[in-house]
């Protein structure tokens, strides 16, 4: 049987992405999707900066070949990409179109539930995408209890299940 856990993690710390402007990035994660900057290291020896919001970090660097990095252009779902759940769909499409943010829609359908998401690039091209996936449960595929994404959810489905072990 294989461990849940085998090298005992205990959340994701940051991710990390080389730009071809550190300080044009800045400005993207902390304008458009709320990021703080915070200290980073004195010790490295290279531009860069650390942004931290929503329990995670990004951690951005500077190219040492900004020209000749490659920039995708077409909005594809399916690629790579970090996803943020959020409160109101509608508000996220609103801004999106009043920062002149290119964006594609899609919907994912599980069950009866509907999930909307809304997909576009940081300046360097990596895919954002933005949910309200908290709708939809994560079941284990060993059929164990369901979860769902966000903290506030599975306190309130796991509630119910509390309640009724401590009646027993």
């Amino acid at each position: 049987m294989m461990k849940s856990n085998p090298l005992h993690l205990k959340s994701l710390n940051h991710i990390s992405f080389v730009c071809r402007s550190a300080e044009e990035s800045i400005n993207f994660y902390q304008n458009v999707l709320g990021f703080v900057p915070i200290r980073r290291p004195g010790s490295f020896d290279f531009d860069g900066a650390w942004l931290f919001g929503f329990g995670v970090g990004i951690h951005l660097l500077q190219s040492e070949d900004p020209e000749n990095m490659p920039k995708k252009t077409e909005i594809n779902p399916k690629d790579n990409h970090i996803s943020f759940q959020c409160e109101s769909m509608g508000a996220v499409e609103k801004k999106l179109k009043e920062m002149e943010i290119d964006y594609v829609r899609a919907k994912v359908e599980e069950g009866g539930i509907e999930v909307d998401q809304l997909f576009f690039h940081d300046p360097d091209g990596f895919m954002i995408e933005i949910c309200n996936c908290d709708s939809l449960p994560v079941i284990p595929l060993a059929g164990e209890v369901a979860r769902a994404c966000s903290r506030v959810n599975s306190l309130q489905m796991l509630q119910p299940r509390v309640k009724q072990v401590l009646q027993q």
